[in-house]
């Protein structure tokens, strides 16, 4: 379907000069021309508008960034780093304004035990990004050591991260699965998808249970309780 610039402002809920921008800068294809002042825009267009709406407004992602996704849009989800970037930069939740430290450097500034450092490495309960050691992983080593102060076993941990690695094969698969179904118009809704499903679903899901757990546990506690009573 073909629609006026004024008709594509108002189903994005962007203004003209920021559609005209974007043209410009390269994000958006340049529109049908029918005359020489009469321009017609398509659904991808309002696709890509929502995409890119998205990127900037939930991911932070640049025009740069987006730019570069675009420009590889066709290629295979897994295959293609531009398309993954923002999403692997999310994921790794390593903010840019972070001190990094080398392994050496880690173990000298943190004072960390390094038969335990290695330890955690090899069971993958730290999982440094490109070899690089933040107070993220110092607060997990904590975390270890006291759950060992208090003598929870170890093998409590291990078993988290192997359920961790069930549910990322699980999103891996929904991720070939979102490529094998994608054209270019539901680009944007596949990525919203992606997206929404692992920075709010998942959340929504994993605590709503343990919150029906907890609750059960606090029922059967006060049940018990009321008995004895």
């Amino acid at each position: 379907m073909e629609y006026k610039i004024s008709e594509l402002v108002i189903l994005t809920n962007m203004s003209k000069s920021t559609i005209l921008y974007y043209i410009r800068e390269g994000l958006l294809p340049e529109a049908k021309k029918i005359k020489s002042n009469v321009h017609r825009y398509n659904d991808e267009h309002v696709e890509l508008i929502k995409y890119i709406k998205y990127m900037k407004e939930e991911i932070g992602s640049t025009n740069e960034q987006i730019k570069h996704a675009l420009e590889n849009k066709n290629k295979s989800l897994s295959s293609s780093f531009g398309m993954l970037e923002p999403l692997m930069n999310t994921l790794s939740a390593v903010p840019k304004d972070t001190i990094l430290y080398s392994k050496k450097e880690f173990i000298e500034v943190f004072n960390v035990d390094v038969n335990l450092l290695d330890k955690l490495l090899k069971d993958e309960i730290i999982l440094p990004v490109n070899n690089k050691f933040t107070l993220k992983e110092y607060s997990i080593i904590k975390l270890i050591l006291n759950f060992n102060d208090v003598g929870i076993e170890y093998e409590i941990i291990k078993s988290y991260v192997e359920h961790a690695k069930v549910l990322s094969e699980l999103e891996h698969m929904m991720q070939i699965k979102l490529c094998a179904s994608r054209t270019d118009e539901n680009f944007s809704t596949l990525w919203k998808i992606m997206f929404e499903t692992l920075f709010n679903v998942k959340e929504y899901i994993f605590n709503r249970h343990t919150y029906k757990k907890l609750l059960k546990a606090l029922q059967d506690d006060v049940r018990i309780k009321n008995i004895s009573d």
